[in-house]
């Protein structure tokens, strides 16, 4: 196999898996909310809900902002400062993304992020500035900017264009989600490995469970996995 690029899921992949409260999440997302007299929470929870499932079952990106719309709430930037606070002990990389990044750069591979998010780019980035790893990555796609989420083909093309590889056979997608990660990986034509340790909710659950190339126990197995196929 002639790898050219790995490319990596975000949240549970990069980051440990941790199961969030919805309910916590929501009332710091209503922080930002401008309306008054309304439960924002609530409204919020529910408008989350719906467009989760359509990037579930039609693939369709979505942002805060579509979030507040689908709502029916207006906000204010400056707001989300709780929601983001909420966030942040759940957003520190894995101890091994580091070492193995650069390893992989080391090896001649592009490194590639490709996440289904609704936040904006400049939250992803000064995460990574922050964990010291922003300099590694060769190309990030975040679906708050593309109108598809994974398991989309277009979603993986766009993240190997992002890192400058043409041809999908020599990219490996590395990822916690059965569905948006290894169905739409392998369904993209990529080769797939799995990190088997996320709790994915039931609601999240796609119509197929892929099949991985790999499953690996933590990311520093990963480079002798692409030394097998290498």
């Amino acid at each position: 196999m002639a790898v050219e690029a790995v490319i990596f899921d975000w949240g549970g992949t990069l980051t440990p898996w941790h199961t969030i409260d919805l309910s916590e999440e929501s009332v710091a997302l209503a922080a930002a909310a401008t309306e008054a007299g309304v439960d924002a929470a609530e409204v919020l929870r529910a408008a989350g809900d719906t467009l989760w499932g359509r990037s579930r079952d039609h693939h369709h990106s979505a942002t805060i902002e579509a979030i507040f719309a689908e709502a029916g709430l207006g906000f204010d930037d400056a707001g989300l400062t709780a929601y983001r606070e909420f966030w942040e002990p759940h957003t520190f990389t894995h101890d091994d993304v580091r070492p193995l990044f650069e390893w992989l750069r080391e090896e001649g591979l592009k490194v590639g992020v490709l996440s289904n998010t609704v936040w904006p780019r400049a939250w992803h980035e000064d995460i990574f500035v922050r964990d010291g790893i922003a300099h590694l990555i060769d190309g990030a796609v975040y679906t708050s900017e593309i109108p598809w989420t994974k398991p989309a083909p277009e979603a993986f093309r766009a993240a190997m264009e992002a890192v400058g590889v043409t041809d999908p056979a020599a990219c490996i997608f590395v990822g916690d989600r059965l569905f948006d990660d290894i169905y739409g990986a392998r369904n993209a034509g990529m080769v797939a490995v799995h990190v088997p340790h996320s709790d994915i909710p039931a609601a999240q659950l796609g119509h197929t469970a892929g099949e991985p190339d790999a499953v690996i126990q933590r990311l520093a197995d990963l480079p002798d996995v692409i030394a097998t196929w290498r």
